[in-house]
């Protein structure tokens, strides 16, 4: 059986498996947006004000910066399958204080021991699907990273509105705990094993996530690990060695577009941004805790049910980016994907620049929040939300691999704590459309960037990867050799 015709079904069902764990890293990102009305309404059992409501949304992300360093230890010392099992430990712990929660300072425990758990997920999963898959498919199981966390905010959308605070924690409860159950049962990465030369083990577990003969792709995997372990990777090789170093430059700039388009403040205050157009603000909370917003003018939708539209969208679409990204390839998608999102941005400014300086005068536009945040969603989602686990996964070799996920998810978490805490300072001191015309400016800036610098990694093996990025360095010295010279 070829490559080309091997089923891959098995390399999809570990992924889908092992993904159940960034689900979960999704219920507690999205779980702020149906929360946060309540916490702050009259009827709240834990009274918040919006400066309290802030922390509580980005003491997560903030907290999420602690793990990757000792998570990349225990990845590499115990393995990647064993660390992700651990990652699921915090977000247990989150939810139970959250079940019994009655302050806002154990809210903030509740959410730093998510953010734990989320810093363990994001340095691990990229590296252990992008090691279990063939090349052919690596590109949609590193994308399941960022469908199943889509699928875990759009559930907090379409329940929370309708269970108690600490009802929809308890449904929550359940997703770590099945992960635990079912993964445990699954096979480490291979790469793992034929790191510390296990070979026996490497092959029975390559063996579980392949339908046809494995023994040249177990060579092969064999041969790209002893090349990348002769010279044992350290933090510093991130630095010194020129490749590294680009490939390291390359992901933290897509990074820092993915954050600084504003992706971060539009799923964690989703409700919030939608009830800041004239006819839904102040809208009121039933006393069980359930969101009763006022509908607005002319629609008969209110703000939780953009919330869950927006959910919808967000899953809908990142199941066409798993489909996309082996086919179209990466750099198409984040070109696209920055594109959308500014101008989408530039548009959803603009409406709120008009209905706060000249009220009436855009309520007849009242569908445009919605419209443009859907379009944004969606051109999110196909590019900027999934490609970046794809390239950190695939852009590094194996000795140094962990080490720059640890880099790209802490500098990650400090822009997305960055992005969160400052929308609701930003909205309170210059109004909400500063905040997205300047994730519009950003995005721009994105675009510009990934013209300029990203290389195309779509069907590459890893070593044609590594390749690659050394003849673009050779190239870039020998132009920077002339010109000295000139």
């Amino acid at each position: 059986m070829t490559a080309k015709t091997r089923s891959h079904w098995k390399e999809y069902g570990t992924a889908l498996c092992a993904t159940l764990i960034t689900a979960t890293a999704g219920t507690c990102y999205g779980w702020p947006s149906p929360t946060l009305p309540y916490l702050q309404s009259p009827d709240s059992s834990i009274p918040t004000t919006p400066s309290e409501g802030s922390w509580i949304v980005s003491i997560m992300i903030l907290s999420s910066a602690i793990t990757p360093i000792p998570s990349a230890y225990l990845a590499d010392r115990f393995g990647r399958k064993t660390t992700l099992l651990i990652g699921a430990v915090p977000f247990i712990i989150g939810w139970l204080l959250i079940i019994f929660a009655k302050s806002v300072g154990v809210l903030y425990i509740a959410r730093m021991f998510s953010g734990l758990g989320y810093g363990i997920v994001y340095t691990v999963a990229p590296m252990y699907t992008g090691e279990i898959a063939t090349n052919e498919v690596r590109g949609a199981l590193s994308t399941l990273i960022t469908l199943m966390n889509k699928i875990g905010i759009l559930a907090q959308y379409c329940i929370g509105p309708f269970v108690s605070m600490r009802t929809l924690a308890a449904i929550n409860l359940t997703l770590p705990i099945t992960f635990v159950l079912s993964f445990i049962f699954l096979p480490e990465s291979p790469y793992y094993y034929l790191k510390f030369e296990r070979s026996e083990r490497a092959e029975r577990s390559l063996r579980s996530l392949r339908s046809g003969d494995i023994r040249t792709e177990l060579k092969n995997i064999e041969i790209n690990v002893q090349e990348d372990m002769k010279n044992r990777g350290t933090w510093s090789d991130l630095i010194t060695e020129a490749t590294n170093r680009k490939a390291l430059w390359i992901c933290l700039g897509i990074f820092t577009i993915q954050q600084l388009c504003g992706s971060a403040a539009v799923v964690a205050y989703a409700e919030v941004i939608f009830n800041c157009t004239t006819q839904g603000a102040n809208a009121p909370t039933n006393a069980s805790g359930l969101n009763k917003t006022v509908p607005h003018i002319g629609t008969s939708i209110k703000p939780y049910q953009e919330s869950i539209i927006l959910g919808c969208v967000q899953v809908a679409t990142c199941i066409l980016s798993v489909i996309l990204v082996d086919r179209v390839g990466r750099k198409p998608l984040l070109l696209l994907s920055a594109l959308g999102v500014g101008l989408m941005n530039g548009t959803i400014g603009t409406y709120f620049f008009f209905d706060i300086t000249n009220k009436g005068s855009v309520d007849f536009l009242n569908w445009l929040p919605l419209c443009a945040l859907l379009i944004y969603i969606v051109c999110y989602a196909i590019g900027l939300s999934t490609v970046p686990y794809v390239i950190i996964g695939e852009m590094f070799p194996t000795n140094v691999k962990l080490y720059a996920s640890c880099v790209a998810h802490i500098y990650t978490g400090i822009a997305m704590f960055t992005v969160q805490k400052l929308f609701q300072v930003v909205k309170d001191a210059y109004e909400i459309y500063t905040v997205f015309w300047g994730f519009a400016a950003f995005s721009f800036l994105g675009l510009v960037f990934t013209l300029v610098v990203l290389a195309e990694t779509k069907g590459k093996s890893f070593s044609g990867i590594q390749e690659q990025l050394r003849r673009e360095v050779e190239r870039g010295s020998a132009i920077q050799v002339a010109t000295n010279e000139y």
